[in-house]
């Protein structure tokens, strides 16, 4: 008679995607290396990554053999961008998050307002908070980086975005962050060499997550995380950390949509003569009013005008 076959199925959180395998960490604790079969990828997702760190999931591990995924609970909520993968739509950032915290840099490296934005209206999309975080303030010494310094924080705090300044070299604003951070989930991005990893290690004591100089040629940061993963806070929470990106596509925008992202060019909208007004040629427009009276940042404006030229281009493409 044949040895009785076990089979054994637990609940968990996935903590670390590493594109061909997840770990996930189980309701006693246990960290589980887990893997997906190819059925499952197939099941009508159309993103690169069909489960991402913060998805609860179910798995099943046979006599002590290679675990796999076999469920992923429904999901609160979660956070997408362009893949970079042109034969899919999408990547899954993060799931099941209560918070999304951008990392900038003014200086060395610059992070552009245009990728801010894409981030924001993204977030804003998935109705996920955000919080802007501009890391490296000890670098910004001279009169016209900390007027533009001022200038952005007053940008987006207008809006009503929470913005935070840093410096994790120097241990500014970390208490700050962690006041925002504790009891949430909380997901960390932003462009390579903003300082990212630095943060998650002043946060953490022991982490010692590896960090890397800056390239001295294009002022750009080299990639230290190359994967996903959430670690615990010490005060309680959680936080996301993310391979730094380069930039930041957004999908599935509607064009009649796109305003709503935006929340001052939104509250603005609805002066607009026309309810299906675009904001771009119409005539009593009070977006384009607000901007002429500078009410709105033409900055913001401008990245509002490059989803909608991201939307023709789809649209050109796929030929409609």
């Amino acid at each position: 008679m044949p040895d009785p076959i076990y089979i054994s199925i637990m609940q968990g959180t996935i903590i670390r995607n590493t594109g061909s395998e997840y770990t996930v960490l189980t309701e006693n604790g246990e960290e589980i290396l887990c893997k997906i079969k190819g059925k499952f990828r197939l099941k009508g997702i159309r993103t690169t990554n069909p489960v991402a760190v913060g998805d609860r999931v179910t798995i099943t591990r046979q006599d002590g053999d290679t675990s796999y995924i076999t469920e992923i609970t429904p999901r609160k909520n979660y956070i997408i961008r362009r893949a970079s993968n042109l034969s899919k739509e999408a990547h899954i950032i993060a799931a099941n998050i209560d918070s999304a915290m951008l990392i900038i840099t003014l200086y060395h490296p610059v992070t552009s307002t245009t990728f801010i934005d894409r981030f924001l209206s993204t977030a804003e999309a998935y109705s996920i908070p955000a919080i802007l975080v501009i890391n490296k303030i000890d670098l910004l010494t001279d009169e016209e980086s900390l007027e533009y310094l001022d200038g952005i924080e007053y940008l987006y705090s207008s809006i009503g975005y929470k913005v935070i300044r840093t410096s994790a070299t120097n241990n500014l604003g970390i208490e700050n962050l962690r006041h925002e951070l504790q009891g949430k989930t909380t997901l960390l991005s932003g462009n390579s060499g903003v300082g990212k990893t630095s943060i998650i290690n002043a946060l953490i004591p022991g982490l010692h997550l590896r960090t890397a100089e800056i390239s001295a040629t294009h002022l750009t940061g080299m990639h230290t995380t190359t994967f996903s993963e959430m670690f615990p806070l010490p005060d309680g929470g959680y936080i996301i950390d993310t391979p730094g990106v380069k930039g930041f596509g957004t999908i599935d925008y509607d064009i009649q949509n796109v305003s709503h992202y935006f929340p001052e060019i939104f509250h603005a909208s609805k002066g607009c003569r026309f309810s299906n007004c675009t904001h771009t040629h119409e005539p009593g427009c009070a977006v384009i009013d607000a901007i002429e009276n500078q009410h709105i940042a033409q900055s913001r404006y401008n990245s509002y005008m490059s989803i909608l030229e991201d939307i023709d281009h789809k649209k050109y493409r796929k030929g409609y």
